[in-house]
């Protein structure tokens, strides 16, 4: 296992602002230099292959990214998987396959985008929700296996890793929990791939994992998708025209058909390019020998040094003591660390000004570290807050 050094692959990005100290993996992820090239190869495919570049598009590039997909993943097929520029289309498919109203089991620290579309489906009596409260983090786990083990919902939804705090749940044991086949099990895995080992092989025949590329794949915005696991929602009722492209020269009164596997939640036309972004960065890390676990371990060990400077008695921005929310000393922390203070909003804002990019959600700092960092940065951020 190869521990990642691949600061110089990031000298576009970070060579564009040399002062600014980003931090903040978790949210707008560096990309590395290779995915210039990928850029202008999606470009000049276009140019030069015009309307035929849909048919390299379909035989090349989107079962390269799948076959990546699922080798990090651990799925069997390929073909379980489909893409879209955004999860939000693939959850309102998911959605989409159940009858109303949705009863909906979930946990209160779930993504603004999930949690938001719910509550305005609730106003209309379209979905019912029961949310898990997240905290205390060590019995969230269980709770939510407990939960789960009722099975009086028609749709389990839940993160693999807390966008707000780090924290991980175990997919297995909640799976495990869910007492039939029937209800839609969905793993929201975007703070988890690429930074979280992760492999689903045990579980792929029964949960939907929904994730994307633009924070720890780090190829950008647009390459987004779902693992969909066969037999469930066979035909979604939100559908694009390339769910089917046998059916193209079928009448217009003719049963709306689906293609097989994970193709069936397929929407409309799409910009490719995110995809040649994101095979760019596989082959990288591949070629450079860096698997997820070698990823993890290294950001574990800046969390870990970050954490045990800040427990000395010198006061900085985050307070004299940092009350992070859950240490980073358990195996399955996330990439974030988040600190509770009082005005984090005014505490980024300070950052800021010091060139240090941070955010923070509610009264939480967020701080990330990922690949592109090395230990003089931590020494860096240190000297700024």
């Amino acid at each position: 296992m190869t521990t990642p050094h691949l600061t110089a692959g990031f000298s576009r990005f970070l060579g564009a602002d040399p002062e600014r100290l980003h931090v903040a993996a978790h949210s707008h992820h560096p990309w590395p230099d290779v995915t210039l090239a990928a850029q202008l190869d999606a470009w000049h495919d276009a140019a030069t292959m015009m309307d035929r570049k849909w048919i390299h598009v379909f035989d090349d590039v989107l079962p390269e990214t799948r076959r990546w997909i699922a080798h990090r993943l651990g799925l069997p097929d390929p073909a379980d998987v489909v893409i879209a520029p955004n999860t939000h289309e693939l959850v309102m498919r998911i959605l989409s396959c159940l009858d109303a109203p949705v009863r909906i089991l979930t946990t209160a620290g779930e993504f603004i985008s999930f949690e938001r579309q719910v509550r305005r489906l609730a106003e209309d009596g379209l979905v019912q929700v029961r949310r898990i409260a997240v905290t205390p983090a060590a019995t969230l786990t269980t709770r939510l296996a407990d939960a789960a083990a009722a099975g009086d919902y028609d749709l389990l939804f839940f993160s693999h890793v807390l966008f707000e705090s780090g924290v991980v749940v175990d997919l297995p044991t909640v799976v495990d929990a869910v007492p039939d086949r029937r209800p839609f099990v969905v793993i929201d895995g975007y703070h988890g791939f690429m930074a979280v080992p992760t492999d689903l092989s045990t579980v792929a025949d029964r949960v939907f994992y929904l994730a994307g590329g633009y924070k720890y794949a780090m190829a950008g915005e647009g390459a987004c998708f779902a693992h969909c696991p066969p037999g469930y929602g066979p035909r979604p009722r939100d559908t694009g025209w390339f769910a089917d492209f046998s059916a193209l020269g079928a009448s217009a009164d003719a049963r709306i058909t689906y293609a097989d596997a994970g193709q069936r939640f397929m929407g409309a036309t799409f910009d490719p390019t995110a995809l040649y972004r994101f095979n760019a960065v596989q082959r990288w890390l591949d070629a450079e020998g860096v698997v997820v676990d070698a990823i993890h371990d290294h950001v574990r060990r800046l969390q870990d040094r970050f954490l045990a400077a800040l427990a000395d008695a010198r006061p900085t921005t985050l307070g004299t003591r940092a009350p992070v929310v859950v240490p980073s000393g358990r195996r399955r922390h996330g990439h974030l660390l988040a600190f509770d203070v009082p005005h984090a909003a005014e505490v980024t804002a300070a950052l800021a000004r010091r060139n240090v990019v941070a955010d923070h959600r509610g009264s939480r700092v967020r701080i990330g570290f990922g690949v592109y960092h090395e230990d003089r940065d931590l020494d860096r951020l240190l000297d700024r807050l």
